[in-house]
C-alpha cells in the first residue's frame, strides 16, 4: 500500500511530466580544426585556467560513433574557437562511459540524458548549467515502444489509442524485448516505471528474451530487421532515423508514447575554475548557428540548474518504490523500511 508521501509524489509527478573497461572503451577524438585557433582567442583562453590546455567533452552513445561525430564535431570546433583551447569529443560505447569518465576527471564537460545526468551528479561531480531547446522551441521529448509494421502483434493493438504498453505487459512471456541502455531516460527509466513497475511486472523475468541493445539507433535497427518484437526508443531518435535511414523508419510502428520528458542537460564538473565555467556558459547561452545545431535537433540552449532534473529523480525513486512494493522476496517489515528511506529521498527534493 502506498504511503501518503508516495501518493502526494504520484500526483506531483503526473503534473511535472505531463507539462529523462569503461574509459578505455571510449573514443577521444581531437578536433583537427581546433589546432588553428586564432592567436587572440588562444591568448584569452590561456588567461583562464591555463592548467587545462584542452577540454574533453563527453557524448552519450545514443547512436553509432560515426553518426555522433558527424553531428557533434562542427559544434565542438565552434566552441574551441570561442573559448580558446581545443575541445576533444569523448565518444563512449555506453552511457556509463561518460559518467565514469567525468568521475575520473577524464571528461570536463558532457551532454547527458536525464537519467545519466542524475547518476553523474550523484557520483561524478557533474553540475548541469544548460538545457537543450528543440528545433521547434520545445524543451521536452517522449519515450516510445516500437515494433515492426508487419509484426502480427499489431492485430491486437490500437495504434491510434497507443495501448501497446498493455499488450506488452499481458503478453510478455511470448515476446522478445529490447531496452537500449540501463542509464537511458527514455530507453530504460521511463518505460520501466510507466509500463512495468506501475503494473507490477519485472521485465527481467517477464519476457521470452530481454536484451540491452545499447543505443536508440540499435533498438530501432533491431525492430526494423525483425530481431526483436518490441523495443524502446524516443521521439528525438525517431526523427533522426526518419531523416538518416528512411528505409528503416518505414518498417517501424510506434505502439506507446510516454508523458513528456524534460529535454537534455549539459553539465560540467563542479570543480572547474569559475572563469572557465563563465566562458562555457557564455558560449552555450549565445550559440545559435542553425547549420550546426540543426543536425543535433536543437535551436539552442537555455540556462538550467541541477534542480531542473528533480522530476527525473522523482521518477527514478518512484520506480524503486514500486519495485520494492512488488518484490515477493521481501518481508513486509523490509518493504516498509526501504519505502520509508526512499520517501525521505523524495521529501528532500521538495
Amino acid at each position: 500500500m502506498m504511503t501518503s508521501v508516495l501518493i502526494q509524489w504520484s500526483a506531483r509527478l503526473a503534473l511535472v511530466l505531463a507539462g529523462s573497461a569503461l574509459v578505455a572503451s571510449c573514443s577521444r577524438t581531437p578536433n583537427a580544426e581546433t589546432t588553428a585557433i586564432a592567436p587572440a582567442e588562444a591568448e584569452a583562453g590561456a588567461a583562464c585556467a591555463p592548467e587545462l590546455a584542452e577540454i574533453d567533452f563527453g557524448i552519450i552513445s545514443t547512436e553509432s560513433q560515426d553518426n555522433l561525430k558527424t553531428q557533434w564535431e562542427p559544434f565542438l570546433q565552434a566552441m574551441a574557437a570561442e573559448i580558446g583551447r581545443p575541445i576533444n569529443g569523448f565518444y563512449a560505447t555506453d552511457y556509463a562511459g561518460v559518467i565514469e569518465g567525468m568521475g575520473a576527471g577524464k571528461v570536463q564537460l558532457a551532454w547527458y540524458g536525464g537519467k545519466s545526468y542524475i547518476e553523474a551528479a550523484e557520483r561524478s561531480e557533474a553540475e548541469a548549467f544548460a538545457q537543450t531547446v528543440n528545433s521547434d522551441g520545445t524543451k521536452g521529448y517522449y519515450s516510445h515502444l516500437i515494433t515492426h509494421k508487419e509484426n502480427p502483434i499489431l492485430q491486437n493493438i490500437d495504434v491510434e489509442q497507443g495501448n501497446g504498453d498493455a499488450y506488452v505487459v499481458e503478453n510478455a512471456a511470448d515476446l522478445t524485448f529490447a531496452f537500449n541502455d540501463p542509464n537511458s531516460t527514455s530507453g530504460f527509466l521511463v518505460p520501466s516505471y510507466y509500463v512495468f513497475a506501475k503494473n507490477g511486472v519485472n521485465p527481467n523475468q517477464a519476457f521470452k528474451e530481454l536484451i540491452f541493445a545499447g543505443s536508440h539507433e540499435a533498438t530501432a535497427q533491431a525492430v526494423a530487421n525483425n530481431q526483436v518484437d518490441v523495443a524502446t526508443n524516443n521521439s528525438e531518435s525517431m526523427l533522426k532515423i526518419e531523416q538518416g535511414d528512411p528505409e528503416a523508419f518505414e518498417q517501424i510502428q510506434i505502439i506507446w508514447t510516454s508523458p513528456i520528458i524534460p529535454s537534455d542537460p549539459v553539465a560540467y564538473r563542479k570543480d572547474l575554475p569559475d572563469c572557465l565555467k563563465e566562458q562555457i556558459q557564455t558560449f552555450f547561452y549565445n550559440y545559435d548557428d542553425a547549420a550546426v545545431l540543426e543536425p543535433l535537433g536543437w535551436q539552442g540552449f537555455d540556462p538550467a540548474t541541477d534542480a531542473d532534473w528533480n522530476a527525473i529523480r522523482e521518477l527514478d525513486i518512484g520506480e524503486q518504490i514500486l519495485a520494492v512494493q512488488n518484490d515477493a522476496n521481501l518481508s513486509e517489515a523490509d518493504k516498509q523500511a526501504q519505502i520509508e528511506a526512499l520517501n525521505k529521498q523524495l521529501e528532500a527534493l521538495q
